[in-house]
């Protein structure tokens, strides 16, 4: 079977030790389980206190050190904190007293799920030589239901800390619990691996299925071998596994070696039969972490501005290309549900199914995406969570460094003074007032019909879609709806602004008290631009154009724009179809950053009084620059007219 080397060296995940807390009730045999483990070094009262102590090296797996913490129930929140800090927690009752098993389930159990302490559970029955026998059989049940109800229970152990009867044991396990947990892995009660689990498996056969035919030859599974445990299978060795395999799973080994499903099978065996660090350290090798998903040093870091943002690459984008090539196999141009699920079986999640990402883009009736759709998805998510992005880059394929993926865009005030955005994908925020119609331009941008429904937005909505400026110009535009309770939360924040390319406020034109909001709004977030230092340019768009204009509405909104430096309001109707290429307009004011940047009068005085304070200080650093010349001039006139004098006196004395 595939196997670990004596030489090979086990990554452990993040622990550089292995902290075990020893809980239950008063008097059930905790604090003697502890001194039988750790022999009589350690003081006779250690179970008295809240304490921390070490057992002995020959007692540790791995050679990383233990720490056993044992606890007593006094209602102290320092109890509480260590049953956090722990690596894996031990439960104890006692044998000759069944009714303290049920304090397991009614408190201990309940209170780690409150506290969310999510660490593998041992449960462990002290005082066995106690035990009357004729409980044996209502103990074993009693336990065998608890663990169903609690799956957080890695194993059950009786023991007898007075005949030394499975100590070692218990904490034996209790390390290798901590260190390779089963939890994440596997599914008990179904035998079956994890999703996640899977997914990552998969992964890693498919990066070792070097040659992509759908198995591992044996050249593949010894280089698999060497990658994971530094040891080489012998051919003998190869021969048996793919023996074990078709005996239990034919179809897990074909005439090219071993399938995904036999590589899956093997590592069923693993984990059910041992041993389960097998399992653990192919994920770890392949970069996993305790909670299989990429290493966080696998990503890499990011560093900048609150103004700047994040894209893809051309590399990574012509890789997704390739990408969609292959998995677009009935060759329509679109890639359908079961093609995308396809294509992240090999990442910790589906990115997609779940809020801001899903219905974020255009799609068909079936849930089909085009090219556009999908790289406008990749867009979204970069910009919002380019780690996540980068992750699922490596999980679906990505050959290269994964820094090569992304870039980090210039910031926005630099933009400003280029008078030019460079950036690939620009995000617009779009403000406005209840039923002004801001979820009707985010529809009728990806695609979706007009319905005269009313559903208010209760949480920022995105969409996003490829705009087509020219030929040689295509830009990723993503709308971000923020909801009518969401803009005092964003102006709480000083740098809520500092991601938005361009602002857009929408209003209903046949609606004088919503124009009055939307005016309102666009007020408060120039304001806020200007007082924070992140200025954008900004649009207004008057909806619903088919209705007719609210009283002297077209002269107002015209006079106000003007007087604020802004375009007219471009006038849409989603209803009728008529958008009057609202987007392109959008995409052209954010490519030029330093146009349409509305002017508010406390903006201007704002500025006025930084002007100021900026002459003050240049007044004042050329008065303290003359003070420093004058004074330093008179220094040196002194120093000139005492050497002088020096030289004179020199002479008169040579001369006398």
């Amino acid at each position: 079977m595939l196997r670990a080397s004596s030489k090979s060296v086990q990554p452990h995940g993040h622990h550089t030790g292995v902290r075990i807390v020893v809980a239950g009730e008063k008097c059930t045999g905790k604090s003697t389980l502890i001194r039988a483990a750790a022999s009589n070094k350690f003081e006779k009262n250690v179970g008295r206190l809240l304490r921390p102590i070490r057992l002995p090296i020959h007692h540790c797996v791995d050679h990383l050190p233990i720490t056993v913490v044992d606890t007593r129930i006094d209602g102290s929140d320092r109890v509480f904190k260590e049953l956090k800090r722990a690596d894996i927690v031990v439960l104890t009752y006692a044998c000759d007293r069944p009714y303290t098993l049920t304090s397991l389930t009614i408190f201990w159990l309940p209170l780690l799920r409150n506290l969310k302490v999510r660490v593998p559970v041992i449960v462990v029955g002290c005082k066995l030589d106690l035990r009357d026998e004729n409980q044996q059989e209502n103990l074993e049940h009693g336990m065998s239901q608890i663990m169903l109800q609690f799956h957080e229970i890695e194993a059950y152990f009786e023991c007898s800390a007075y005949r030394l009867i499975q100590v070692l044991e218990v904490f034996y396990f209790a390390q290798k619990a901590a260190l390779y947990p089963m939890a994440p892995l596997f599914d008990q009660k179904s035998h079956t691996l994890k999703p996640r689990c899977e997914r990552a498996l998969k992964r890693i056969f498919t990066l070792c299925d070097h040659d992509r035919d759908g198995a591992l030859s044996d050249a593949e599974l010894n280089n698999f071998q060497a990658v994971c445990f530094n040891a080489p299978m012998q051919p003998w060795e190869i021969a048996n596994v793919k023996k074990v395999v078709q005996k239990e799973l034919s179809e897990g080994v074909n005439e090219r070696g071993i399938t995904l499903t036999g590589f899956l099978f093997l590592h069923v065996l693993f984990i059910e039969k041992g041993p389960l660090e097998t399992t653990w350290t192919v994920l770890r090798r392949f970069g996993y972490n305790d909670d299989i998903k990429l290493a966080d040093d696998l990503i890499p870091p990011l560093k900048r501005a609150p103004d700047q943002s994040v894209e893809l690459t051309n590399e990574a984008i012509d890789f997704l290309k390739t990408v969609f090539d292959e998995l677009d196999s009935d060759f329509d141009g679109m890639l359908q549900p079961c093609e995308l699920k396809e294509l992240f079986s090999t990442a910790p999640d589906s990115p997609w199914i779940e809020y801001p990402y899903e219905d974020a883009v255009k799609s068909k009736a079936c849930g089909g995406l085009s090219l556009d759709a999908f790289l406008s998805e990749w867009a979204l998510m970069t910009l919002l969570n380019p780690t996540f992005s980068v992750e699922n880059l490596i999980c679906i394929g990505y050959p290269g460094d994964p820094s090569s993926a992304i870039r980090v865009t210039r910031m926005r005030n630099m933009d400003r003074q280029k008078q030019h955005s460079e950036r690939n994908v620009l995000q617009c925020f779009i403000f406005g007032p209840r039923k002004a119609g801001k979820s009707a331009l985010l529809n009728s941008f990806v695609g979706r019909s007009y319905s005269e429904a009313y559903n208010p937005t209760n949480e920022d909505r995105y969409a996003v879609n490829v705009v087509d400026i020219s030929m040689e110009n295509k830009k990723y535009l993503v709308l971000r709806e923020i909801s009518e309770g969401g803009v005092t939360k964003l102006l709480a924040n000083k740098e809520s602004l500092a991601s938005c390319d361009i602002a857009v406020f929408v209003y209903d034109r046949s609606d004088e008290s919503s124009w009055d909001a939307a005016y309102e709004l666009l007020v408060k977030i120039a304001e806020h631009g200007t007082y924070t230092g992140f200025e954008m340019p900004c649009l207004m768009v008057a909806a619903k154009d088919d209705k007719d204009s609210f009283t002297m509405g077209i002269r107002e909104t015209t006079g106000v724009s003007q007087d604020m430096g802004v375009e007219a309001p471009i006038p849409i109707s989603v209803m009728s179809g008529d958008l009057n290429d609202v987007f392109r307009q959008i995409v052209s004011a954010a490519e030029h950053p330093h146009l349409s940047i509305p002017v508010t009068e406390a903006g201007k005085r704002h500025k006025k009084f930084h002007r100021l304070i900026k002459g003050s200080l240049q007044f004042v650093s050329v008065a303290v620059a003359v003070a420093f010349g004058v004074a330093a001039a008179r220094k040196n006139a002194t120093g000139r007219r005492n050497a002088a004098a020096r030289k004179n006196a020199a002479a008169r004395k040579n001369g006398s």
